[in-house]
């Protein structure tokens, strides 16, 4: 379960080296001082969780176990600077995302494991493609779950200043973990920001919402496939999962249509020439959003509350598409109709000074990081809306030129 990313901390001179020299990049003699400098300093930072760790009742024995050998990771800094899903175009994520391969691999384990999948959508009503979906993009059906010590990978993080209060919090939460769920540290492995097991939980998800699948008395999220894909759909419920209302789906607009509508219920939709592209009928009841995630002249969806509660798990709009379409798929759904958009993404300069303009201009509060989700787009709306322009909230090029002449 990837966390939102933002940029990251700038590092000390000296923490940086000392960094680089534990991942083995040899230097003179003061930079063995520096390394030193950064050992010592991660031993003090080590020390002093201590106290709040026993204080969860985390046991002095976990405790050294936890941390036997453990030093900052170099590598995860750098991994801190990318996250795909918010930096390449959203169709990008998605083909690669739902390849030949996955789909076969996918409907597979749909099939070896659907006595399982039936259990779960029963107990949480959550739908096993969605539950499918998070299990294929988080780590192709448990293929790769992650091989970084999590102990390791939150401790560099929080040790460095990235997020240090979240990441400390989670880090004291995995301690917790160690010692209430006799998990043995070699079994502790995930990614680099110390999300674990078959669909990625932070250690908080775990401690909130991991539950028992199979009945024999463990929360296993590592090796067991039904607590695996019942603590997903725990998770998703207890977010807002509506049971019985679709995460949305693809629609055709009607020629001349006013994309001033944004947030409907499905039977005014309907009323405005709206059809599903899959030819179904719209659903009888529920409201949904109009999403445009290639703009006007891209594919256009009707996205509903449960697009939302997908998002809770990873805030991406890409991540989210991918995982609902991945589902869908799986369970016999055509492919994207409408093309996507051929014109080049802004790139990373063009995506921060279009982040800035709206921010100048009143209509943007947040990261000016070139990394564009919800709030970027409802900025961009509003201000195609007080322009005059096509309320699509797409940010391309044409709206980056128009910011750069209104003044």
């Amino acid at each position: 379960m990837r966390q939102p990313l933002f940029l990251v901390r700038r590092l000390s001179g000296a923490l940086l080296l000392g960094l680089t020299l534990t991942a083995g990049v040899e230097l003179g003699a003061s930079s063995v001082q520096a390394q030193e400098a950064s050992q010592a300093g991660f031993q003090r930072f080590v020390q002093g969780l201590w106290p709040e760790a026993r204080a969860r009742g985390v046991s002095q024995a976990t405790f050294n176990e936890a941390f036997r050998g453990v030093e900052p990771d170099v590598k995860i800094i750098a991994l801190t600077r990318k996250q795909s899903e918010f930096v390449r175009p959203i169709w990008d994520y998605i083909n690669g995302s739902i390849s030949t391969e996955r789909l076969k691999r996918g409907r597979e384990m749909a099939a070896e494991w659907s006595k399982t999948l039936g259990m779960v959508e029963k107990t949480y009503g959550v739908p096993r493609a969605v539950v499918l979906g998070v299990w294929g993009m988080e780590t192709n059906y448990g293929s790769f779950t992650g091989s970084i010590y999590a102990i390791r990978a939150l401790s560099t993080l929080a040790y460095t200043g990235y997020r240090a209060d979240f990441f400390r919090e989670e880090l004291l939460t995995a301690l917790q973990i160690l010692e209430q769920e006799h998990v043995d540290r070699s079994k502790m492995l995930g990614s680099w920001a110390g999300a674990m097991g078959q669909t990625q939980f932070m250690p908080s998800s775990f401690m909130k919402y991991a539950v028992d699948g199979n009945r024999d008395g463990v929360r296993d999220i590592w090796s067991s496939v039904p607590d695996a894909m019942a603590s997903t759909a725990n998770y998703l419920r207890k977010q807002g999962w509506e049971p019985g209302l679709p995460w949305g789906f693809e629609v055709q607009l009607p020629k001349g249509f006013d994309f001033r509508y944004l947030k409907l219920n499905f039977a005014q939709w309907q009323t405005l020439g709206l059809r599903r592209a899959d030819g179904k009928a719209m659903p009888r009841a529920g409201e949904a959003s109009l999403f445009l995630p290639g703009g006007a002249n891209g594919p256009a969806f009707l996205v509903t509350k449960n697009y939302d509660v997908i998002k809770t798990y990873n805030s991406s709009d890409a991540y989210a598409m991918g995982v609902a379409h991945l589902g869908d798929r799986l369970m016999g759904g055509q492919p994207i109709q409408a093309a996507w958009p051929k014109e080049p993404m802004l790139d990373k300069d063009q995506r921060q000074e279009l982040q800035e303009r709206l921010a100048r201009l009143g209509f943007y509060e947040g990261d000016t990081d070139g990394k564009f989700g919800s709030k970027t787009r409802e900025a961009v709306r509003n201000f195609q809306l007080r322009r005059g322009l096509i309320p699509d909230g797409y940010a391309d090029y044409a709206v980056l030129r128009e910011l750069r002449a209104t003044r």
